[in-house]
């Protein structure tokens, strides 16, 4: 069943024939558009043309440097063309020189001039690049949320779920929704589709309230009127029970809210009880708490719970304050004591804040200073917002439990900005079958994940492209390239042994190491020894010779030749770098760390460091992590640096593949053909117009 994602969203087919009227409305001037290729007959034309050629097939195998030398020589032919002024701020812009890329681009606008559409394409694209902020940034203070759409809980006369009361975004981009009023768990995706329902076991669920993932996949789902709490596997089906009806240890009368703190322990708010209860993983009981105590009246009607940085937080919505307990109960003060309206349900942010609902009011409240700001809020006659949880698009999903839907709030600015999309690569080497990969991104350059091929549009010259297929999606994949990067620093040779650990510990994460880069004074490939190496050889491979250690030691193009080895890899990828912590005289010489910074995120690769000898990371090191969102990782961290690596596979991903077939004409190869991709989402689009050369006859 496919339910309205956003105002006019059950409308899609009819968007997406919009689109395609508007792309047959531009048949006649695209055909004959000098865009779709240089014109002229002349010496120069030819050549301009010839270097254009080799230019974009450069581009397309991923060798920047190559393009951009290509593209200057095709503008010493034709100066002021814009097709090539374009291709080569593309090409500036993967090479992560960004205001270069811009100066492109403003050029290639002004050649092309304000009526054309490509003149929009680019206009976009700029207004992204130059606007966009740090890579990750969450829910910033001056940023107003909007409805943007819902997941409705009937449409017509079809029920499909009643009064929700919780959500849990996933990883691939759907959502669990909580459904009290019909017994169920229902699983929604980004573009409103049921993919899958669960009603528990035999006897069913009975009042199902709230829902948590724990820290090894499976789910905990209260049940108010059930007075207990089902444990689920990580695809929703039903394991076994936490408790029973009752006043004792680890019983409940009436279970709402839950929560998780980061050693996997849960906590249930018992509200007929007016306490907390608390259990280890596998539904043990440890000890409740809530009842008066010195300084503490007790809980009148506890709902919302958060365990955040060791310390566990419950609202009342009678008080209108929210309390704050240490993880064994013990009471610690109040949060927040003015300013609430019917405090509700608590979820902990990335960022170290609360994400509070408060009857029609998202607030976000800072557990530091206490300070609330509101985010936004639902402006329907019958609003209650039980729950709500950010995803992994940059929206806040709201239960909303009188209007019986999920509301979907969007930054006001994204909302504006639209959808930032990039064709990284077209593949024509089985013309006419074209393989296009796509980048989809917000202005924050946040992966878009979840969509499929509803939510793509490919067209060529003016027409909607022909058959065409939704190949794969990089967030469903979890498979991962590692490129490792050796500090050659002279405080690096006598830090074998733990070069030696830090070895063990990555090869144990499991992903696919595509080349180990010693940043000498030249940085170098090393060689290893076999095609699944053992951890021994990889350890010997990465020592290296003492000669190789030397104070000139270049970080900078060190870093640019291990990102180089990932370009052409998997979706998701990352340069682990293993450092002393002493950066170099050298280490910025040729590349600066901005330019560093935008080659590794317009690439889409994540930047670890692993400090061993247990020096301080540097500063350059922590800004190139928090860029492309990675981390610094002490060698002898108490989890080790084993687990973040492996979850590198089930990081987010916005990368898309789709094919088409093409019905242009290829004058033997030598013909630039135009491909556009338009991306739909709720309500906002984004596009992206390119094109490639086919294999020569």
């Amino acid at each position: 069943m496919k339910l309205r994602a956003a105002p006019g969203f059950s409308l899609l087919v009819l968007i997406f024939l919009g689109a395609a009227g508007f792309i047959a409305a531009q048949t006649g001037e695209a055909a004959n558009s000098p865009t779709w290729g240089i014109e002229g007959t002349d010496r120069d034309a030819l050549s301009a043309r010839e270097e254009f050629r080799l230019g974009v097939q450069a581009y397309n195998r991923s060798s920047f440097n190559e393009a951009i030398l290509s593209f200057e020589r095709a503008l010493s032919y034709r100066p002021g063309e814009p097709l090539i002024l374009d291709w080569l701020g593309r090409s500036y812009y993967r090479s992560g020189m960004e205001d270069t890329a811009l100066r492109q681009w403003r050029s290639a606008v002004d050649a092309y001039g304000p009526s054309r559409n490509e003149t929009l394409v680019l206009a976009g694209r700029i207004e992204t690049v130059r606007n966009r902020r740090s890579l990750f940034s969450f829910l910033d203070e001056d940023i107003r949320y909007v409805e943007a759409g819902h997941f409705p809980g009937k449409v017509g006369d079809i029920q499909v779920y009643r009064q929700p009361t919780a959500v849990l975004p996933l990883e691939d981009g759907s959502v669990w929704v909580v459904a009290y009023g019909s017994n169920e768990l229902v699983r929604i995706d980004v573009n409103g589709i049921v993919r899958q329902r669960q009603r528990g076991p035999l006897n069913g669920f009975d009042r199902p309230y709230d829902l948590v993932q724990g820290p090894d996949g499976r789910l905990y789902l209260s049940e108010f009127r059930g007075d207990r709490v089902s444990v689920l596997n990580s695809r929703g089906e039903w394991q076994f029970y936490i408790g029973s009806k009752g006043r004792g240890d680890g019983m409940f009368v009436g279970p709402q809210y839950i929560t998780i703190d980061n050693e996997g322990y849960l906590y249930v708010v018992d509200y007929g009880n007016k306490r907390i209860s608390k259990f280890d993983p596998d539904g043990s009981f440890i000890l409740s708490f809530g009842d008066r105590s010195s300084g503490f009246t007790g809980f009148i009607s506890p709902t919302g719970i958060a365990a955040l940085e060791g310390r566990v937080y419950v609202a009342d919505n009678i008080t209108r304050q929210i309390y704050i307990f240490d993880r064994n109960g013990g009471y610690l003060g109040i949060l927040v004591t003015e300013g609430l309206r019917s405090p509700e349900s608590l979820s902990p942010l990335p960022d170290g804040r609360l994400l509070v609902t408060d009857a029609n009011r998202l607030l976000i409240i800072d557990p530091n200073s206490a300070l609330i700001r509101e985010m936004g809020l639902l402006g329907n006659t019958r609003v209650r917002i039980a729950g709500a949880k950010p995803d992994l698009n940059g929206n806040i999903l709201a239960a909303n439990f009188e209007g019986n839907e999920v509301s979907i709030m969007t930054p006001l600015d994204d909302m504006a900005a639209g959808l930032f999309v990039q064709i990284e690569r077209v593949n024509s080497d089985s013309f006419p079958l074209i393989t296009v990969d796509l980048q989809v991104q917000d202005r924050r350059r946040r992966p878009i994940i979840g969509l499929d091929s509803r939510n793509f549009v490919l067209s060529e010259q003016g027409r909607l492209a022909g058959e065409q297929n939704f190949l794969g999606a990089g967030y469903r994949s979890e498979t991962s390239d590692l490129a490792l990067l050796l500090d050659r620093s002279p405080a690096a040779l006598s830090l074998g042994p733990d070069l030696n650990v830090a070895i063990r510990d990555i090869h144990a994460a499991g992903g696919h190491i595509v080349s180990l880069i010693a940043a000498g004074e030249q940085p170098l490939r090393q060689r290893v020894e076999g095609t699944a190496p053992s951890v021994t050889a990889l350890a010997a491979s990465a020592r290296g010779t003492a000669a190789s250690y030397t104070p000139r030691w270049r970080f900078d193009l060190g870093l640019r030749l291990a990102a180089t080895d990932l370009l052409n890899g998997q979706r998701k990828r990352a340069v682990v770098f293993i450092s002393s912590g002493e950066m170099g005289e050298l280490a910025f010489d040729q590349y600066g760390l901005s330019e560093l910074a935008a080659y590794l995120a317009n690439n889409n690769i994540i930047f670890y460091t692993v400090i061993l000898g247990g020096a301080q990371a540097p500063e350059e090191l922590r800004y190139l992590c928090e860029q492309t969102g990675g981390d610094i990782l002490p060698l002898y961290r108490p989890e080790g640096i084993s687990p973040v690596l492996s979850r590198l596979g089930s990081r987010p991903s916005g990368s898309y593949t789709l094919s088409y077939r093409s019905s242009l004409p290829t004058d033997f190869g030598r013909a630039y053909l135009p491909v556009e991709a338009e991306v739909y989402l709720l309500e906002r689009s984004g596009r992206d117009a390119t094109g490639y050369f086919p294999p020569m006859e």
